[in-house]
């Protein structure tokens, strides 16, 4: 039997990581993130789908496929599209499949127009501010769904 799957899919500029603004995001790369989270879904019986893009309907049409598939949950770093994306809203509110809004550093504590994520109000949860920390609690949460 296949192990229960997780879709952890990353918005714009997430390819970036390491590189951009390591005292906002910190140091580690997609790829060590990806990596840690997939260490720790072996730990946990877990299996985890890790991608990135730029653009905003690979998000809808990945969200819209975790459903399809009947992943166990997704985990969503949607980077900038928290604070724009109604599109991205609607996706998440249109799937049952249960959704973790992480962000690496708090948006609360950055710019006022971080404060506000149209993800928030439909995700299962929020994780904020403990980087690469943050997905990895966020995986512990999934298997717990």
């Amino acid at each position: 039997m296949a192990a229960p799957l997780v879709f952890v899919l990353n918005g714009p500029n997430l390819n970036l990581l390491g590189a951009r603004e390591p005292e906002v995001y910190g140091p580690d790369t997609l790829d060590d993130i990806a990596g840690a989270l997939e260490d720790r879904a072996r730990e946990l019986g877990l299996a985890v789908d890790v991608r990135q893009s730029n653009h905003e309907g690979h998000l809808i049409d990945w969200l819209h496929e975790a459903q399809a598939t009947q992943a166990r949950a997704v985990i969503l770093n949607a980077g900038g599209f928290t604070h724009s994306s109604v599109a991205l809203h609607d996706a998440v509110k249109a799937i049952v499949t249960p959704v973790i809004e992480v962000h690496l550093s708090n948006p609360q504590a950055r710019e006022p127009f971080r404060h506000r994520s149209y993800v928030a109000p439909v995700a299962r949860g929020t994780i904020t501010g403990f980087g690469k920390l943050g997905y990895l609690l966020a995986l512990d949460a999934a298997a717990r769904l």
